[in-house]
């Protein structure tokens, strides 16, 4: 086993590449130039209180013990009674409830304070994502999703997708709109930095996806390993080169041109997509899921400008709908593993090799009870929040930027001075006042 932890260790890093740097620029080149530090703080920070969290209560909360919706927080509580052996597995999942909350921030970007950030992260685990883990990933035969509704996801479409996705959309809508939304171009700021980190998050989601193999005591350990890994590899990869298409195609229906920030948009609705199915369906079934979930969210993230809510970087139409469709196509496309093969395969036949609409069904109950539950909970943090701190940045702070207001930072100093010699240099030193730094409001509007 020691191949194995060490293969283990690889893809904990790997997903841990996925919050920072990956989501960090990924976000952060979508954003404003004036928004650009917190964007990427908000994943930084995410990552260090939801990791010391996680090892105090959070493992124990999802895997401490039996429970319907979440086992006890005082079980394995700062690990106790969890050997040094149980670690690297530990720490995988850490990552797991990392990326999920630092998702969220994305909905948000340009006008939330900080502080109420740095609050709402700690209570969103706690009583969202810590519930749904042990709901999806323990498996024991009391919880709910997993357990008693015998819904299947593979890597995390409902506790790691639907989840924030739900709430990010909770989210926004709480929040409110960004000044100028539907109005004035809030254009991404820097695409070299979404693409890069759609790339960095590409090669992450391998140890996503890959590294989620559980064992089949029924199967040969090591024949196991090498087809499961070499299955989920795969259909990784194929859904992410579908969904790529997918939504250029659409892209190029809806508006002409066929863009590089569709093609990174379309890079990780292909990865969340195939997350839940990953392991269930078979090479046909990946391409399918991933040419849908490119060109139905594609599609989606335009319902924001229709529906009237500030998603600002569309964790709702790729997280919550990518999530959507991959859980549910799981029902159509899983395929229990041929006779001999040494592959756990998907644990029922979907409806499209025999099996009923029971499959169907059991992924449809999966999914809302996933949107009840983040929905619901998310909607008491954000009121309360709301109707106590408040979430909001400033006018005058979002106008100006709200990376100076917030951290009295700026991601890019084009200001210049002579020199003693007569020629132009670069502004070096301590942070001057707001206003040699901060744009203009012209030029907030533009930004």
């Amino acid at each position: 086993m020691d191949g194995y932890n060490a293969f283990m260790l690889v893809a904990t890093l790997l997903v841990l590449m996925m919050t920072t740097p990956a989501l960090a620029l990924f976000y952060g080149g979508m954003t404003r130039s004036k928004s650009v530090l917190n964007m990427m703080f908000m994943s930084y920070v995410a990552m260090a209180i939801v990791g010391i969290i996680w090892v105090l209560w959070g493992y124990s909360m999802v895997f401490g013990g039996e429970g319907t919706f979440f086992a006890s927080p005082l079980e394995n509580f700062a690990l106790e009674g969890v050997g040094y052996e149980g670690y690297t597995f530990m720490a995988f999942q850490l990552t797991f409830a990392v990326i999920t909350t630092a998702l969220i921030s994305g909905a948000i970007a340009d006008r939330v304070k900080f502080s109420a950030w740095v609050v709402f992260v700690p209570l969103w685990a706690t009583l969202v994502y810590f519930p749904l883990a042990h709901m999806v990933f323990s498996c024991t035969d009391d919880s709910l999703i997993c357990g008693q509704i015998g819904a299947q996801d593979y890597a995390g479409g409902t506790a790691v997708h639907i989840n924030a996705g739900v709430a990010g959309l909770v989210l926004a809508l709480v929040v409110g709109k960004r000044l100028g939304f539907g109005r004035e171009p809030m254009r991404p700021h820097n695409l070299t930095l979404t693409m890069l980190g759609a790339a960095l998050l590409w090669v992450g989601w391998y140890g996503f996806n890959v590294g989620s193999l559980i064992f089949d005591d029924s199967l040969d350990p090591s024949t196991q390993f090498l087809a499961e890994t070499g299955l989920t590899f795969t259909n990784t990869t194929l859904a992410t080169m579908a969904a790529i298409l997918g939504w250029l195609v659409v892209e190029k229906l809806l508006h002409g041109k066929a863009t590089t920030l569709g093609a990174a948009s379309g890079i990780v609705a292909g990865l969340v997509a195939i997350t839940p199915a990953a392991g269930a369906v078979n090479v046909l079934g990946a391409c399918v899921i991933g040419l849908v979930s490119g060109a139905v969210c594609a599609w989606a993230v335009g319902l924001k400008f229709k529906l009237g809510f500030d998603d600002s970087l569309d964790v709702v139409g790729v997280h919550l709908v990518g999530g959507l469709i991959g859980t549910l196509m799981v029902g159509l496309f899983s395929r229990t593993a041929p006779e001999g093969s040494n592959i756990a395969g998907g644990a029922v036949d979907g409806l499209f090799y025999g099996g009923g609409v029971e499959s169907l069904v059991d992924q449809t109950l999966g999914v809302l009870v996933a949107v009840a539950w983040s929905g619901i909970i998310t909607l008491l943090i954000a009121l309360a929040i709301k109707y106590t701190m408040g979430w909001r940045v400033s006018e005058e702070a979002e106008i100006d930027g709200i990376d100076f207001d917030q951290h009295g930072e700026t991601a890019y100093d084009l200001n210049t001075s002579l020199s003693s010699s007569g020629k132009g240099g670069l502004l070096t030193g301590a942070v001057p006042p707001k206003s040699a730094t901060s744009p203009s409001k012209s030029e907030g509007a533009s930004a």
